[in-house]
């Protein structure tokens, strides 16, 4: 096999699955984990792959997951909007799952001073929470992507098996009447562990998100029980996503699904 064959053959497996060992890498290409370990040193020179304890992760151009501080800034107060809308629906006593998106930090921004537990695999949230007393936190563990500081793959995957909460707040990076998409493999396999450990399951997305697609399906809006975006929306994209299943809630309004809602 000549080696651009084989190169292309690794970074084919590793783009698919956003996160494979090194001996499954052995295994699938039928060489040794020296070689191996060289294609994977060519690539993360290159800024394709990121190289973790026994394997490596896609990581694309290097664009495909946008640094955290990049994007905190952008539509703030539709983000801000969403949060407190959100945190409004959360009981004292609740336990609550935040990914690590900028909407859901700022869901973990207003819970602050809350009597609540905080699960997440976000290390600027989990920082909000950790000398707070009236809060308990937990912290999922896990190959740590270094633009967003967010715990992602396998080993975050695992962590999960066990936990149980009263909702899953999530961010996405996009909405189409496909469904929900966000911009990193390994992100959406990590995401769907979450839905599964949730009563509810809560996305938070402000109206820039309704209408763009990105790199990685996530799920149909179907799966989702609640959504929940700023008045920005058009009511193109309010019909859009009333009609695919979800509890549309808009913040600042009394919307869900075009009835009262009350927490």
């Amino acid at each position: 096999m000549l080696v651009e064959e084989r190169r292309q053959r690794v970074l084919d497996l590793v783009s698919r699955r956003g996160f494979v060992s090194l001996l499954d890498l052995v295994q699938a290409i039928n060489v040794s984990a020296s070689t191996i370990r060289r294609d994977l040193d060519h690539f993360h020179r290159q800024g394709v792959l990121k190289r973790t304890h026994g394997g490596a992760m896609y990581v694309g151009d290097g664009s495909s997951l946008p640094a955290l501080e990049d994007r905190s800034a952008e539509q703030l107060d539709e983000k801000q909007a969403i949060a407190r809308e959100a945190a409004s629906r959360v009981r004292d006593g609740d336990t609550i799952l935040l990914d690590g998106g900028t909407t859901t930090l700022e869901v973990a921004r207003a819970l602050v001073g809350r009597p609540v537990q905080i699960v997440t695999n976000s290390l600027p949230i989990a920082h909000l929470f950790a000398n707070r007393r009236e809060a308990d936190l937990v912290m999922l563990g896990g190959y740590v992507y270094p633009k967003t500081g967010v715990a992602l793959g396998p080993l975050t995957v695992r962590m999960m098996e066990d936990v149980h909460v009263h909702q899953a707040i999530l961010s996405v990076g996009g909405i189409t009447a496909k469904g929900l998409f966000n911009s990193n493999l390994l992100l959406v396999e990590t995401e769907r562990r979450m839905m599964r450990c949730a009563d509810e399951v809560v996305v938070v997305a402000d109206h820039s998100k309704v209408g763009r697609q990105a790199l990685a399906f996530l799920c149909e809006l179907s799966v989702i029980d609640t959504l929940i975006v700023d008045a920005g929306i058009t009511p193109e994209q309010r019909q859009l996503l009333e009609d695919r299943g979800p509890r549309l809630i808009v913040a600042g309004t009394q919307s869900a699904n075009g009835q009262g809602f009350h927490p």
